[in-house]
């Protein structure tokens, strides 16, 4: 049997029709299949190699880490330097409250830890989020999902969820003293690219102050420059009082984070002692991995030219079939017709050496989210196989 076959049988599938592309080599902007066919990554993992695939810093960090320890002891135990110093790195770069990190293996494990410490914070039951929000697949962040064909498999969830509307400011009503908390995706990605009103964003903000629930922004796609800014919160004037991070912040490597003030974190240390756990989150590896990456960005300043690389994108995809494109630096959705014109589409992208893929709650958009190295010439010619596609139909 080949590699394809045995992965078909051996490995768990998610759905009945994988791509099932066998990549051998990754490097910046391209992966490599077993044939030798070159594809050029317009969704970069969903966001994770927002510095390219196989940075040479990050490959030497996991190198350097892997030769000094690996696992030690459980999370929050031992002072591991790789934890330290990359947490001291993403608190300097931003807001002065947000000073205590709590590094996991994925950005659900993020959004889990954050519920958890909304409810012990506050002492409070309830949870608000978002219709058409996504933040992970686990029994607690797939309770606040938006989208009930993917939750009603699971029922029963967790009591105490609300979902409201986004950017309507009506729902707002439902927070009450009863929320321990909101979360909100800075930028909805799985909807398809959707923008927060920055009216309706302070108002969320004021209603959360005004009732002492906490306000949890979801970064974990659209965090690390990739809507043209370190972080998407900023572009909205506003500030969370808890932060979830995941995909980009390993630069590859397995890596979430929750991340709030020093105040709040602290109520996880009592009342029960070990009020979040975790073995492997925070590896030394992965810590050293994403503060390569982290650095990587910010050293060659590649947040500086999101905007300018989402505008080409915006010159260049130019066809009848596109009825609209909804972006934010290099976050992108274009709408298409419909699910079969889109899925029809990313197979032609895909079969001329272009890999792109659709969004979970918006099948009639191609996603765009590509490594924030890509290059100019490198959008052009993306751009020049999806219009083709579109040609073809």
């Amino acid at each position: 049997m080949n590699n394809r076959q045995l992965f078909l049988q051996h490995v768990a599938q998610t759905t009945d029709a994988p791509l099932a592309l066998e990549i051998v080599k990754a490097a910046g902007m391209y992966m490599w299949d077993a044939d030798g066919k070159q594809y050029l990554d317009l969704i970069a993992g969903i966001s994770v190699c927002n510095v390219g695939h196989c940075h040479p810093s990050v490959v030497q960090a996991i190198q350097e880490q892997a030769q000094q320890y690996m696992h030690l002891l459980v999370y929050g135990e031992f002072v591991q330097s790789p934890q330290v110093s990359y947490a001291k790195l993403l608190t300097d770069h931003l807001p002065d409250h947000l000073n205590c990190v709590y590094f996991t293996n994925s950005g659900a494990e993020a959004v889990e830890g954050a519920m958890k410490l909304a409810k012990r914070y506050t002492g409070r039951p309830e949870i608000a989020a978002f219709n058409r929000s996504y933040h992970g697949s686990t029994q607690g962040a797939l309770s606040i999902l938006g989208d009930e064909y993917f939750r009603n498999a699971y029922r029963p969830l967790l009591p105490g969820i609300q979902h409201l509307e986004y950017n309507n400011f009506e729902s707002l009503e439902l927070i009450t003293e009863n929320t321990a908390a909101v979360i909100a995706e800075s930028v909805q990605a799985e909807g398809g690219v959707i923008i927060p009103q920055r009216e309706w964003i302070h108002a969320l903000r004021n209603k959360c102050t005004a009732t002492g629930a906490l306000l949890i922004l979801d970064e974990v796609q659209c965090g690390l420059g990739r809507n043209g800014t370190l972080w998407a919160f900023q572009q909205h004037g506003i500030e969370p009082d808890v932060l979830t991070l995941g995909k980009a912040l390993g630069g590859g490597m397995p890596l979430g984070a929750f991340i709030s003030s020093k105040e709040i974190m602290w109520s996880l240390t009592n009342a029960p002692i070990l009020g979040h756990i975790t073995t492997f989150g925070g590896h030394p590896v992965n810590c050293a991995a994403g503060k390569a990456a982290f650095q990587a960005l910010l050293e060659e300043n590649l947040v500086k030219d999101v905007k300018a690389k989402g505008e080409i994108f915006l010159q260049y995809l130019k066809h009848p079939r596109i009825k609209a494109v909804r972006s934010l630096g290099l976050m992108m959705a274009v709408q298409l017709e419909s699910f079969e014109v889109n899925k029809k589409t990313i197979d032609y992208c895909i079969a001329n050496g272009v890999l792109t893929d659709w969004f979970l709650f918006a099948s009639d958009c191609m996603r765009i989210a590509p490594p924030l190295v890509i290059t100019e010439a490198q959008i052009i010619e993306a751009c020049k196989v999806i219009c083709e596609a579109l040609d073809q139909l």
